[in-house]
């Protein structure tokens, strides 16, 4: 796709030239800026009252994605929603980011610039500002790096470490369906590979390929939380599947967590495609990753908070077993849920 010869080659025109096309996407009057990108650095205001939080992200070709399936307006968009989602999970607010990227010959001057259309809708959609960054060449591939700066009220930023024994355990949204996506694609990329004449009907599954390709960051959750006057007792975001995530928390609260495999929230078409390649559901959901749902504990006192909304699914609660992370199954029995470090 690259190969295009009506595509610019990025050296003909110059990184100055690619950079001032993605400056001029910036909205560069914006009266939050100091100084706009564009200079040597841009300059932000310090954030008063506030605690400033730092993330950052990174995606490489040929490890985190394929681009072959992946196109680069999504995975622009991927790039910011992964990142911020790490803001989120502290009950903070993503404000600025920067992004690095570094790509080799076969990516024109159209690919970028497409590539950043992803990362500035996502930018706009979650207000937030793109500070700068950097661009480079590399010897092969496309390499993504982002930083995000965020911000937080002093008294209300959340951490793994403070879940207490009895707190009840929550996920937003379902789990497994970004899992699921990706085997589909790499089920239909093998087949393609074979036969390029081939052409793929997945509509059926267009829910779990868009959260494969393009995932949301749970900005929702965070501002129920505030209207609700709710302060989790921890939470992570979900990039390795749930129980890499309770494992996280059960470790720094020095809790363990027992969580009811009918609670487990899951779409349909995640139910149906593992059902179809033969994969254990639940296990799924345990072991797969890229949901960038929210896990998080609340208080049994704020249960009558969130018990009516639809998004929020109350999966289990913190026991006593420091690091043990157990499955119960309809019949009642107890499992423990082991994971790799």
């Amino acid at each position: 796709m690259f190969e295009n010869s009506e595509n610019t080659k990025i050296e003909n025109q110059g990184k100055s030239k690619l950079i001032k096309n993605i400056l001029s996407a910036i909205e560069k009057n914006n009266k939050t800026f100091v100084v706009p990108p564009g200079d040597d650095a841009a300059i932000i205001p310090f954030i008063k009252n506030k605690q400033i939080v730092l993330a950052s992200n990174t995606l490489v070709e040929d490890v985190n994605f394929d681009i072959i399936y992946t196109p680069l307006k999504h995975l622009g968009y991927k790039s910011i929603t992964t990142s911020i989602s790490n803001i989120y999970a502290m009950n903070a607010t993503p404000e600025y980011i920067l992004v690095n990227i570094a790509f080799s010959n076969k990516y024109t001057m159209e690919a970028i610039e497409e590539l950043y259309s992803g990362i500035n809708l996502a930018c706009n959609k979650y207000k937030i500002l793109l500070a700068g960054g950097d661009t480079n060449t590399a010897p092969k591939g496309l390499t993504i790096s982002v930083s995000v700066v965020g911000s937080v009220n002093l008294k209300n930023y959340v951490l793994r470490s403070t879940c207490q024994k009895g707190d009840l355990l929550c996920v937003s949204g379902d789990l497994g369906g970004a899992y699921m996506g990706f085997h589909l694609l790499e089920r239909e990329k093998r087949i393609f590979m074979e036969n390029k004449n081939f052409k793929p009907d997945i509509e059926a599954y267009n829910y779990i390929i868009e959260r494969q390709l393009k995932p949301e960051a749970r900005k929702d959750i965070i501002e129920l939380f505030d209207s609700k006057s709710i302060k989790p007792t921890s939470m992570t975001d979900l990039s390795n599947g749930l129980a890499d995530g309770m494992r996280k928390i059960a470790e720094q609260s020095k809790v363990g967590f027992d969580i009811y495999e009918n609670k487990l929230p899951i779409d349909n078409q995640t139910l149906q495609l593992a059902s179809e390649m033969n994969l254990d559901a639940t296990m799924c959901i345990l072991s797969g990753g890229e949901d960038y749902e929210l896990l998080f504990t609340i208080s049994q006192n704020d249960y009558e908070k969130i018990k009516s909304n639809i998004d929020i699914t109350v999966i289990g609660y913190a026991t006593a077993e420091t690091g043990i992370c157990s499955l119960i199954t309809p019949n009642g029995t107890k499992t423990e849920i082991k994971t790799i470090n």
